[in-house]
């Protein structure tokens, strides 16, 4: 079950057993007979920038353009009420038990007055102090005196490892109603640019041009922001004021000692106060936790005196608080100087086991103290989470946002005493806890988000130490390594906080989880989950914009998933490198493209010894070995125009042809075709124009000229060049021995030139008459010459004359001209491709 949220199972009620993701109630009588269905996978889906990103954490998240009915509307800003109530939701939680008293602000009034009257005149406000110099509690005096200043009231945000992105995003988020909405860089400053706020920034860590990035990013807002003297301080151009907190004065310490420990002080203890305000410089948090340590000597004073009075058995009810006289003889002497000034580990001491226990879970994980629901399963107490008022009581934890991690100085002392033995094995059993918790189906991503410093402090304790995975055949000697099989730590809980942080839009943190996980996965030999990490860090930068980031992860990623021949997981790889390549305007992956544009089948390319130009067929284009030529590497729209001439030219070839064999009719359109050069090109400028096929036997290479009585290089071969026409389907330099002329298929037309017997002034071209070869199976039957095209169109039309190969005639024919004209047919078509 689940210590946060539990549900309907823990109390044997499942609910609907048929419920995706619900696991079937068990058999009574068999119980160990059935095993239980897994919960399904949890997918997300979030809309950032102009991508739809499903967050899965099986294959890894696949990323697409979003659709227009995906993208959300403009977001709305949140009412006063809700402000409200997320503020409340954002502090740290309220420590169980019995309230404990506020302390009053103390020397402060002149800091808080000039802090106000700054804000309200729109400036913005450097607070810098030490450590334990109390910034915290005046930012919350602030606060609330600004209340009413802006329009969008006070925001309050931390910058414990915060960068000048994430500020932006958390500003936005707690403006803004965005659920599943992480707007890109131009919508989150176009948003966060109308937020007018007063920002209450607390433990910033960064300054110089980050802050003026900042501070431009929301020219509307005014910003208090706290800071300790080692941050860079703002430049000189951002007009940021300056106020320093420094320590109180003796009378002060004093004062704020007394209100703590809740009586007034002794002669003894008023000495003792002041060699640690000297010491200690003033600083607030030394005198809190001296509080505590006299709050501690006047307990046990109290339980030495009811030993002594009642005996060690007996039952005495002693007020923890309760005043006791100096005088009655119950003396327990006052810590000394040095524990005063280091009072960590005197002050653990005296705690319950489970809060010591609380300790070494913080001190392994950095500082970061877990929330307290995740306590009794921790320390295995179920009254575990009391532990963090006793804590929060002696001031060895401070508040950071909506949590709580170890005070100034407390880390360090703690060490010293020995708290971080065995600090390897505390953040293990923690990394295991938080891997069970953040797969949890009742967890929600927001939750995991808040917990994510004390997930990623985890991570960090645990990668160094990854080693490869143990095979099952060997002892592990009882270390704290994982066991014989068992999967890394380090990347089982990276494995199941990377999705839940992004589904929480916490990027940030979810960008260190993958790069923790992908070196723990890398030291611990698991391909598949390394393979998983670098999936999703090319995934996060895409989003991001960073194509070449993106790129390698994603290379890096498939390479891997190739290795391991997993089929969905390279699926998932390759689309979101489709979509980095279609972004950067390179080439998508898989498609390659010809060195050189190559003429289709048909086309006429011009040779320097022919000025006619050499037919080349069924040449196949070329494969280019790198680099490209002749066409811009890296475009997508070479390869759509390259396709678009294409499928144009073999269009427009098969319209021609079929304008020209569906109609007899001797008016038809493609018989009245001229045979002449076209309007952009001369007869001997060797353009793209169709030519016959010739004999097989003469290697492919034949002359140009008209379609049907092109000048052959092979003997026998007549025509007469200066036609034009396109490739068809056809005309590839293979004659069928049905038909040696090659003129078979087509349509007979009106011929503009005279039959020979008819034209005895006109001379053929003394070059285009060769002699027929001898072999009769290859070579075309003698054909006569024919008369020259001329530019003037002849009108008459051509006498019924009888010749040697069949009769011709203008009369339309009602059948083809593969029926009608005999093999051996003389007569050449002066129009219309070779089919």
């Amino acid at each position: 079950m689940d210590p946060n949220n539990p549900g309907p199972e823990q109390y044997g009620r499942d609910g609907a057993g048929d419920a995706p993701g619900r696991r079937p109630p068990r058999d009574p009588i068999t119980p160990d007979f059935g095993q239980p269905a897994p919960a399904l996978a949890r997918t997300v889906q979030l809309v950032t920038g102009d991508f739809l990103l499903t967050v899965n954490p099986v294959d890894g998240s696949e990323i697409e353009v979003c659709p227009p009915g995906e993208r959300p509307a403009r977001p709305a800003k949140y009412t006063a009420d809700e402000r409200s109530d997320r503020d409340r939701a954002a502090r740290p939680p309220v420590p169980p038990g019995p309230s404990q008293a506020r302390l009053p602000l103390l020397e402060r009034q002149e800091e808080r007055e000039r802090l106000v009257r700054l804000l309200a005149r729109g400036r913005s406000v450097r607070l810098t102090g030490p450590s334990g110099s109390g910034r915290t509690t005046l930012l919350d005096v602030v606060a609330e005196d600004c209340a009413d200043l802006a329009p969008d009231g006070v925001v309050r945000l931390t910058g414990y490892r915060r960068t000048t992105g994430d500020l932006l995003y958390d500003l936005f988020a707690a403006v803004h109603k965005a659920p599943r909405h992480r707007p890109d860089r131009e919508e989150l400053l176009e948003c966060v640019r109308e937020i007018g706020a007063v920002v209450v920034l607390d433990d910033l860590e960064f300054g110089g041009s980050a802050l003026d990035e900042l501070l431009d990013a929301t020219p509307e807002c005014a910003f208090l922001l706290s800071a300790t003297p080692d941050v860079p301080a703002p430049s000189a151009d951002s007009h940021v004021e300056e106020v320093f907190l420094g320590g109180l004065a003796r009378a002060g310490g004093l004062e704020l000692l007394e209100h703590a420990v809740g009586r007034d002080l002794t002669e003894e203890e008023a000495n003792w106060a002041g060699d640690l305000w000297f010491e200690s410089e003033g600083l607030p948090l030394r005198f809190v936790q001296a509080a505590a340590l006299l709050r501690q000597r006047d307990r046990q004073r109290a339980d030495e005196g009811a030993v002594d009075e009642f005996g060690v058995f007996q039952d005495v009810d002693v007020p923890i608080d309760a005043p006791f006289d100096a005088g009655d003889g119950r003396d327990v002497p006052l810590p000394s100087l040095a524990e005063a000034a280091a009072p960590a580990p005197l002050l653990a001491s005296r705690l319950s086991a489970s809060a010591r226990e609380t300790l070494k879970f913080a001190v392994a994980l950095g500082g970061e103290v877990p929330h307290q629901t995740h306590l009794p399963a921790l320390v295995d107490d179920t009254h575990a989470d009391a532990a963090l008022a006793e804590l929060v009581g002696c001031a060895l934890v401070s508040p950071v946002g909506s949590r709580y991690r170890l005070a100034a100085g407390v880390l360090a002392q703690l060490e010293a005493a020995g708290y971080a033995t065995g600090a390897e094995e505390y953040a293990l059993k923690a990394a295991r806890h938080y891997s069970w918790w953040a797969g949890h189906p009742s967890v929600t991503p927001e939750r995991v988000a808040a917990e994510a410093d004390a997930v990623l402090a985890a991570l960090t304790a645990l990668v160094p130490v990854t080693s490869p995975k143990l095979p099952t055949s060997l002892d592990h000697g009882g270390s704290s390594s994982p066991a014989e099989g068992e999967d890394s730590p380090a990347v089982l809980l990276a494995r199941q906080a990377a999705p839940a942080l992004a589904a929480g839009l916490h990027w940030g943190a979810w960008e260190r989880a993958l790069r923790s996980g992908a070196e723990a996965s890398r030291l611990a030999g698991e391909v598949g989950e390394q393979a998983y990490f670098h999936h999703e860090l090319g995934v996060l930068a895409l989003c991001g914009g960073q194509l070449d980031r993106a790129r390698a992860e994603l290379e890096a990623s498939i390479g891997l998933r190739g290795a391991l021949a997993d089929k969905r997981g390279t699926v998932a790889g390759r689309r979101a490198l489709a979509l980095v390549a279609d972004r950067s305007g390179e080439t998508p992956p898989g498609v390659e493209l010809p060195a050189e544009p190559t003429p289709p089948t048909g086309f006429l390319v011009p040779t320097p010894s022919d000025d006619m130009g050499t037919l080349l067929t069924r040449q196949a284009p070329a494969r280019p070995s790198g680099g490209l030529r002749g066409v811009a590497k890296g475009t997508r729209r070479n390869l759509v125009a390259a396709g678009a001439g294409a499928a144009l030219v073999a269009v427009l070839g098969t319209v021609v042809t079929l304008g020209m064999t569906s109609n007899n009719d001797g008016n038809a359109p493609a018989d009245q075709v001229r045979v002449g050069p076209s309007a952009s090109q001369g007869t001997d400028g060797g353009g793209l124009g169709a030519d016959k096929a010739g004999d097989s036997g003469s290697g492919g290479k034949v002359g140009s000229g008209s379609v049907g009585a092109a000048t052959a290089k092979a003997p026998g071969g007549t025509g007469t060049p200066g036609t034009t026409g396109g490739p068809t389907p056809g005309s590839t330099g293979d004659v069928p021995s049905g038909d040696p002329t090659g003129t078979q298929g087509a349509t007979p037309s009106k011929s503009t030139s005279k039959p020979p017997s008819k034209s005895p002034t006109t001379k053929p071209p003394t070059s285009s008459t060769t002699t027929p070869p001898t072999t009769p199976t290859t070579t075309p039957p003698t054909t006569p010459t024919t008369t020259p095209p001329t530019n003037t169109p002849t009108t008459t039309p051509p006498a019924n004359t009888t010749t040697a190969s069949g009769p011709t005639s203008s009369t339309p024919s009602t059948t083809s001209s593969s029926a009608s004209a005999p093999t051996g047919s003389s007569t050449p078509s002066s129009t219309g491709p070779v089919m």
